[in-house]
């Protein structure tokens, strides 16, 4: 936990360690995983494990995670690794991967082969890009938000240092918030596997510093 502002005699802001699973059964297939709940190939447990040792000069006094299992199982492969030893932990809906829809279990590559480039891009990283049966990057927005805003920013206003590990689009929405990122900018923006962010906020959950560090991944996803 972070040291009390001796000026106000109020804690200083926690930081904030956001984490993206790494890779996945389907991820290694190159299919659109979405809400199907997959697991970490063994090479994902190992580099989540490197990614606990990246942060372990970090005192985690409280973790959130997705429902899915391999963003359960990226966190679990790094406690060992990182100061994260009994410590609550909340797995939550609002955290997701995005609903893929009728794309969901399909070749991503086979996909941008059939539909050209620039239409692939809206499909992946556009704001509000209509997908059948599924989500928008905008409804992602629309439930992870809320969730962070209302439950984490408090936990991190009382000083902890609070860990989420999630999914690529339910990253990004976070991202979108937390560094007023514009809409016509957001399809550029990307959490890459094996990247760490540590944010430190202001009271309202936005952006005041950000650090990034990165354990070397050989994923294509």
């Amino acid at each position: 936990m972070n040291t009390t502002d001796k000026k106000f005699g109020t804690p200083a802001m926690g930081k904030l360690v956001v984490v993206r699973h790494h890779e996945s059964e389907w991820n290694k297939l190159g299919l659109w995983t979405g809400v199907t709940d997959v697991k970490l190939t063994d090479y994902g447990a190992e580099k989540a494990r490197e990614m606990g040792q990246a942060i372990k000069d970090i005192c985690i006094d409280a973790a959130y995670t997705s429902r899915q299992i391999r963003s359960v199982q990226t966190l679990v492969n790094m406690m060992p690794s990182c100061t994260v030893a009994d410590i609550p932990i909340r797995a939550v809906t609002a955290l997701n991967e995005r609903d893929y829809g009728d794309y969901t279990g399909k070749n991503k590559w086979e996909i941008e082969k059939q539909v050209g480039k620039e239409e692939f891009t809206r499909i992946r990283r556009g704001w509000n890009h209509p997908i059948p049966n599924g989500e928008t990057l905008e409804m992602v927005y629309n439930r992870a938000v809320p969730f962070f805003t209302e439950t984490i920013v408090p936990e991190l206003k009382t000083g902890k240092n609070i860990l989420v590990v999630a999914h690529g689009n339910s990253i990004r929405a976070l991202m979108k918030y937390i560094e007023n990122i514009p809409t016509d900018r957001i399809s550029s923006i990307n959490m890459e596997f094996g990247e760490i962010i540590i944010y430190e906020l202001d009271g309202t959950g936005h952006l005041v510093h950000k650090e990034v560090r990165k354990v070397r991944s050989d994923v294509h996803a």
